[in-house]
């Protein structure tokens, strides 16, 4: 991989960026920003240990007053500190600690969470701009994290709610995929939910995608989206084997786009049904 690894996001999705960040073990930051939205996410050894983005922060405050750990008079009195003139520049986390209000556990908790919900509401870009910086970090934090970059890819993808994106991550149905090796002393720690499991258990080097779709139980829209998860995660990669049965090619190209329009079409009638009973109350 070169670094300076730069480019667009059309070019690159950034779960792909975020593997290719991953696999190579990177030490540095990785700046992201679409128009005015500028976020920055550090990585070390390839895993993710802190990101934030002045436009897309999830208030640090906030987050302790809805998990119960601190009250809103505590907040209040926290931010009034914060905004005295000898607090030289003290983090708000800091001074909720100096005061007693949460321990630096609590702190790690929130961060945690912070920096996960900032890197899954990434995932559905589709324009932009990034650059990565090795071994550079434009800020120095006290609290910093430890979690894993293929985790982090596979439940921001979990939550997408685009499933018109699936056919941009995947290739035609003819495809067999296979399971994708670690990097040498490279320690992998993934968490699969049981539908993912479902699909790597299936893959044996063997199977195209259709016929995964034929032998899982889940929902083919599901299974699609869960085997796109496992790839841009780095968990399998096509290989150089395709069907050769002439009867299950034909019409394969079509099949996912058909798929997906029924979804559509699914979705779009539920909305309809939803204001239809809606004007019926009305009236």
């Amino acid at each position: 991989m070169d670094l300076d690894l730069q480019g667009n996001i059309e070019r690159f999705t950034l779960p792909e960026i975020f593997q290719l960040v991953s696999s190579g073990r990177k030490t540095g930051t990785l700046g992201i920003q679409r128009n005015d939205d500028i976020v920055m996410v550090y990585f070390k050894n390839g895993s993710v240990i802190y990101g934030y983005g002045p436009r897309k922060t999830y208030h640090v405050g906030r987050m302790l007053v809805e998990k119960g750990k601190i009250s809103n008079e505590q907040l209040d009195e926290a931010i009034a500190e914060q905004a005295k003139d000898d607090a030289s520049g003290k983090r708000l986390g800091q001074i909720l600690i100096e005061k007693q209000y949460i321990d630096r556990a609590d702190l790690e908790e929130v961060v945690r969470k912070q920096v996960e919900e900032l890197i899954y509401s990434l995932m559905s870009w589709e324009q932009g701009s990034f650059k990565f910086y090795e071994n550079q970090f434009p800020t120095e934090e006290e609290i910093t994290i430890n979690l894993s970059t293929e985790n982090v890819v596979l439940e921001g993808m979990r939550r997408l709610d685009e499933m018109v994106r699936i056919k941009d991550y995947l290739p035609d149905f003819s495809v067999v995929f296979t399971l994708a090796s670690s990097e040498p002393n490279q320690k992998r720690e993934i968490t699969l939910e049981p539908e993912e499991w479902n699909i790597l258990g299936l893959i044996n080097g063997h199977r195209d995608i259709n016929e995964l779709l034929e032998t899982t139980s889940l929902d083919s829209i599901e299974a699609l989206k869960r085997l796109a998860s496992l790839q841009l995660a780095g968990l399998i990669k096509p290989s150089k084997a395709t069907t050769t049965n002439g009867d299950k090619l034909a019409g394969m190209v079509d099949r996912l786009s058909q798929l997906i329009e029924d979804y559509m079409t699914e979705k779009m009638g539920q909305t309809l049904g939803n204001t239809t009973e809606v004007g019926e109350k009305i009236d």
